[in-house]
């Protein structure tokens, strides 16, 4: 596994939004386990997949994805 992790807000997103990882995996074409390997980080999107969360959430990239971790909300 490659050390440069990707941050992600994507659990937030979906759980903000009442989507499943089911929901959220077939929008995207993909299998829903990608979805939850996504969210804990075991795994990076490519960009194509990574851009087209984007437009799914409608949001830019850098609300979704981070190469360092994100603030946690309310601190």
């Amino acid at each position: 596994m490659s050390s440069e992790v990707i941050y992600n807000r994507i659990a937030m997103l979906r759980a903000e939004r009442g989507i499943s990882r089911r929901q959220l995996a077939e929008a995207l074409g993909v299998h829903y386990q990608t979805v939850g390997y996504l969210e804990r980080g075991e795994y990076s999107p490519s960009l194509h997949l990574a851009l087209r969360i984007c437009e799914y959430f409608e949001v830019p990239v850098e609300v979704v994805f981070s190469t360092s971790p994100f603030p946690r909300i309310g601190s």
